[in-house]
């Protein structure tokens, strides 16, 4: 999937969350990611990420410390 695409996609979740109350909206992102995105998704995600968060959105950059880093992608890897 293309970069673009990819945080076109994330940035839409954050949007639905955003309506959601504050303390919900960092956990409600990550716990999407972690139950719908497959590991070649999130993958890409924190290969995005790890090299810039321009375009996404700061619920998105929050919510990656929550996001289960796929084995091997990054510094947890």
């Amino acid at each position: 999937m293309s970069p673009d695409k990819l945080r076109y996609q994330v940035n839409q979740i954050a949007t639905f969350f955003a309506s959601q109350p504050e303390a919900e909206q960092v956990e409600g992102v990550a716990d999407h990611i972690n139950k719908f995105w497959d590991p070649r998704m999130r993958a890409q995600l924190f290969e995005i990420t790890d090299q810039s968060t321009e375009g996404v959105k700061p619920m998105v950059v929050a919510a990656l410390e929550k996001v289960n880093r796929p084995k091997g992608v990054g510094s947890a890897g």
